[in-house]
């Protein structure tokens, strides 16, 4: 399997670049595995496929401020802060890196200045800060760090609290991410609020989403592509409901592919009680684990997929390893063709954009 073979033409014009004023107000393409149907809905009808004690799978892991404007002397640097790898010296990205040496000085803030500690391939420097709390500074000066397909620059003072807010689901609670995860931004306080209502079950997850997410794929072959790793963390009560719901047969729905790689990463073979087992696992047959975890999974066509039963997801980038997931769950041929239908049907596609149902 080819990596073109997951390439397809969109027009510039399609990408969204800003949010729409209602978080439910955009568009959904529900497409059924079973029939091979594709329905062009709206989200706010989402709930409408849902029943009672269906678990509904979100991580609330919360974006932080990464995208930040440093100074080397008069010079510019624009600094993605991916993870702090230990007090105060944090791994960022830096754009033009070039510029960027081993013991330069940079200055973000009258308080925030850091020097640079060590270099590393593809733009990466570690840098060690002076200040205790440079998440709190971050708060300050940092811009939502939105992929680069979403075009922003410095002075748009007004873009960048709009964006801090909207780039960021309605429960996140957990810090960590230097990406949303982008299903989630569809939904309300007062959607959540009624599928509660209708009994669905929410299990709340939590995966920082870091590079490994949206990693460019520069391999030609689909099985040689090797993911970074992410953490993350199951709740006790998260995983009951989900094992509860595998057990008994009820649907597991999963928000976004963030949610899909950590709950198919913590699959537990389940042993059978007595030795006579049987030669074909069922969906009742595994579990998922509770607490920290970390994932290097890898989801493309051929996967296997032990929890997930429905999956919510936005439109994704050509050659991504997130379209190759979303491909895995519903064939190829069958991604294939709605996306040519929200190209023609002119849906807004990535971060900002419309969602996708599987059902």
């Amino acid at each position: 399997m080819r990596v073109s073979d997951f390439d397809y033409d969109l027009p510039q014009e399609l990408i969204a670049q800003e949010p729409l004023p209602r978080r439910d107000s955009s568009r959904m393409m529900v497409l059924n595995r079973k029939t091979g149907d594709i329905i062009h809905s709206q989200f706010r009808h989402f709930p409408d496929h849902l029943n009672r004690k269906n678990v509904l799978v979100l991580n609330n892991s919360k974006v932080i401020p990464a995208r930040v404007w440093g100074k080397k002397g008069k010079i510019d640097i624009e600094f993605l802060f991916l993870s702090e790898i230990r007090q105060n010296v944090w791994e960022v990205l830096c754009r033009p890196a070039k510029k960027v040496r081993l013991h330069d000085t940079i200055y973000f803030s009258q308080n925030l200045t850091a020097t640079v500690e060590a270099t590393g391939a593809e733009g990466k420097r570690f840098i060690a800060f002076e200040a205790r709390d440079v998440l709190h500074e971050l708060k300050n000066i940092g811009y939502a760090p939105l992929p680069p397909y979403i075009k922003r620059v410095k002075s748009q003072t007004e873009a960048r609290s709009k964006d801090l807010e909207r780039y960021q689901t309605v429960y996140a609670d957990r810090e960590g991410s230097i990406a949303a995860p982008t299903a989630g931004l569809h939904f309300t306080y007062d959607m959540l609020q009624s599928i509660g209502k209708k009994g669905v079950l929410l299990a709340k997850i939590h995966l920082d989403v870091g590079l490994a997410t949206f990693q460019p794929v520069r391999v030609n072959v689909v099985k040689d592509h090797k993911m970074l790793t992410e953490r993350f963390s199951i709740s006790v009560e998260s995983a009951r409901n989900i094992n509860a719901a595998k057990k008994e047969g009820r649907p597991v729905v999963a928000v976004g592919t963030t949610s899909v790689r950590a709950l198919e990463s913590a699959v537990s073979i389940i042993k059978p009680e007595n030795n006579l087992g049987t030669t074909k696992k069922k969906a009742q047959d595994v579990e998922v684990k509770h607490g920290p975890q970390s994932t290097d999974l890898f989801i493309y066509p051929g996967f296997c997929f032990r929890i997930t039963d429905m999956l919510l997801t936005n439109f994704h980038l050509p050659k991504s390893t997130l379209l190759m997931l979303v491909s895995a769950f519903a064939g190829k041929d069958f991604i294939r063709q709605a996306y040519r239908d929200a190209v023609r049907q002119k849906y807004r596609f990535y971060s900002y954009g419309d969602c996708m149902l599987i059902l």
